[in-house]
C-alpha cells in the first residue's frame, strides 16, 4: 500500500465575483485590519477595487502594498513586512500573480514572527506563528494560492525558495473575473507554467502519490484543452475559470509531489536575466522533457493518454513520443521568445548557468532522471 502525506489549503472558493466578498470573509476570520499585498499594474486597472469596496463595507480597515517587484527581491519582501508592522496589520490578503502571493505569505509570517530571510530559506526552517492569510491569484500559472513555498531573488541573483507548511494560506479564493483582462502573453506564459507544474509533479522521483497523481492529471486536461482559447480570445468565463482550476490542481499536485529540472534550468535565467518565471520555464521545458523521456516513458505515456483520446490504445512508446511532441506544440504556438537567444541570453553564459542549476539539488533530486553538470549544459544548449 502507498505511504504518503498530504496537504493543502483548508478552505478554497471557486466563485465568479467571489472577490467582492472579501469584506466578508476577512471579517469572519476576525481580521480588522488587513495588509492588502498586490502590484501597481493591478491598480492602474482597478481590478482591486471590487475587493476594497467589500472591506470598507464590511468595516476592515486596508492597508495596500503595491510595490511588488517580479521575482520578489529580499528587498521588497522586507520592505513589505515593514509596512505590514507599521501598520498594525492582523491579517494579510496576497491578489494578483506569484510574485505578489509569494510576497504575501512572508508578510503574513515576518510580520507576526520576525525572522531573517537568509535563515528560513529551505524546507522546514521557518517558524510560526503568522497571521491570517487570504490569497486570490489573478493569473492562472503558479499555483502559488495553495504552496507552501514562496521564491525569493537574493542579492547574489540565486533564486531561493522558502518552504513551510506555515505558507498554506487559510483561503484560497478563484473568481474567474479577475483574469479574463489578461493579455495573450501573459495567459501564454503562466498556463505554460501550469502545465510544466502538472507534468512535473506526476514524474517527480520521491513523492509521488496517488492524490497528487489525479491532481496533475485533471490539472493538465483542463490546462492542455483551455490553453489556446485562452489565448487567442480571453473572454469567456468558463476558458478562464478551467485554466484557474487547472493551476491549482497542479499547485496541489506539486506542493506535495514536488518539480524537477524543468524548475532548476528555469531558475538561474530568472536570476541572471530578469525573465517571467512562466518564460523561463517554458523556454527549457521541451529540452527536459526530451532528456526525461528515456526514463519517464511510462508516465508520459499516462499522460499522453489522458489528453489525447486517440493513444487510448497505443503502446508506451509510441503514447511517450506523441505526449512530447503535442506538448511541444503547445509551446511552440505561444505568443513569446521560443529560444534562449530569442530571450536575449548570451550563448557565452550558459557554462555559467548550467552550474547555477547543479546549485538547485533541492528540486534536480525529484527529476525522473539524474542531471549532470554536461546535461544540464546540454538542455541549454538545445534550449538555444
Amino acid at each position: 500500500m502507498s505511504q504518503f502525506s498530504f496537504e493543502t489549503a483548508p478552505k478554497i472558493i471557486c466563485e465568479q465575483g467571489g472577490a467582492n466578498r472579501l469584506g466578508e470573509i476577512a471579517k469572519g476570520m476576525g481580521i480588522s485590519r488587513l495588509f492588502l499585498v498586490t502590484d501597481a499594474g493591478l491598480i492602474k486597472a482597478k481590478l482591486i477595487d471590487g475587493a476594497l469596496d467589500s472591506l470598507t463595507a464590511a468595516g476592515v480597515a486596508a492597508t495596500v502594498f503595491s510595490d511588488v517587484l517580479a521575482d520578489p527581491p529580499e528587498l521588497s519582501v522586507q520592505a513589505a513586512v515593514d509596512a505590514a508592522r507599521a501598520a498594525g496589520a492582523d491579517g494579510v490578503l496576497g491578489f494578483g500573480g506569484g510574485s505578489s502571493l509569494d510576497t504575501a505569505k512572508l508578510v503574513a509570517l515576518l510580520a507576526c514572527t520576525p525572522q531573517a530571510l537568509p535563515d528560513i530559506y529551505g524546507i522546514g526552517l521557518a517558524r510560526g506563528p503568522r497571521l491570517p492569510l487570504i490569497q486570490v491569484p489573478t493569473t492562472a500559472g503558479t499555483g502559488s494560492e495553495v504552496t507552501p513555498i514562496s521564491i525569493l531573488t537574493t542579492p547574489s541573483h540565486e533564486k531561493k525558495g522558502v518552504v513551510s507548511p506555515l505558507l498554506y494560506p487559510d483561503v484560497a479564493l478563484l473568481d474567474s473575473r479577475l483574469t479574463l483582462g489578461l493579455p495573450p502573453t501573459v495567459t501564454a506564459m503562466t498556463g505554460v507554467d501550469a502545465m510544466v507544474h502538472a507534468i512535473e509533479s506526476f514524474s517527480t522521483r520521491l513523492k509521488k502519490n496517488p492524490l497528487s497523481d489525479a491532481l496533475a492529471i485533471k490539472a493538465l486536461q483542463l490546462l492542455y484543452a483551455n490553453l489556446p482559447a485562452a489565448v487567442n480570445d480571453g473572454k469567456d468565463p468558463t476558458v478562464r475559470e478551467n485554466m484557474l482550476l487547472g493551476s491549482l490542481f497542479a499547485g496541489m499536485a506539486f506542493a506535495n509531489a514536488p518539480v524537477g529540472a524543468v524548475h532548476a534550468l528555469a531558475y538561474p535565467l530568472g536570476g541572471h536575466y530578469g525573465l517571467p518565471h512562466g518564460l523561463t520555464n517554458s523556454l527549457v521545458f521541451v529540452a527536459v522533457l526530451r532528456f526525461n523521456l528515456a526514463a519517464a516513458q511510462g508516465l508520459y505515456a499516462e499522460l499522453g493518454r489522458a489528453i489525447l483520446p486517440e493513444l487510448a490504445a497505443a503502446g508506451d512508446n509510441e503514447a511517450a513520443a506523441s505526449f512530447v511532441a503535442a506538448i511541444s506544440a503547445r509551446v511552440a504556438a505561444m505568443p513569446y521568445a521560443q529560444s534562449l537567444r530569442d530571450a536575449g541570453v548570451k550563448q557565452g553564459d550558459l557554462p555559467m548557468l548550467a552550474r547555477d542549476a547543479m546549485n538547485v539539488q533541492r528540486l534536480l533530486v525529484n527529476n525522473p532522471r539524474d542531471v549532470s553538470f554536461d546535461d544540464a549544459l546540454a538542455m541549454y544548449q538545445a534550449a538555444y
